[in-house]
This record gives C-alpha cells, structure tokens and sequence, in this order.
C-alpha cells in the first residue's frame, strides 16, 4: 500500500462496512513493539535502556549520572 494514509482509505470504504472491517483489521498499522522502540534520553543508544521509574537511561549515562540524580552506591 502506497497511501499515505490508511484512514483516508478506509474513509472510502464507509459505504461497504464488510470491506471496511476486513481493511481495518489487516491494514491498520502496527503497533511499534521490541527492544529498539526504547532509546536513551540522553544518547538516543537503543540497547540497554532502563525504563525502571520512567528513567529511560542507558547503563552507562545512568552509571555516570546516578549520584546526581539521587542513587546510591551501597557494595
């Protein structure tokens, strides 16, 4: 499908509500699920991100920003 749109498309289509549902239901588009949907904030790095208390930080920006932001080391 080269629209750009697939409302639109399916805009059309309220006149013959059986296309309409079966276009809806295959067309519609995919939800963004997966490692690499995550990124840093603060790099944009995909791999490693921790979303723990909506951080979203990479292992090493919050290795190097934990202090500041009120962690603590403890072993």
């Amino acid at each position: 499908m080269t629209h750009a749109s697939h409302e639109k498309i399916a805009k059309q289509l309220q006149s013959k509500p059986i296309k309409e549902k079966k276009f809806r239901k295959h067309s519609s588009p995919k939800k963004r699920l997966g490692t690499a949907s995550k990124r840093c904030r603060r790099c944009g790095r995909p791999r490693a991100v921790i979303g723990s208390y909506g951080l979203n930080l990479c292992r090493q920006c919050f290795r190097e920003i934990a202090k500041d932001i009120g962690f603590k080391k403890y072993s």
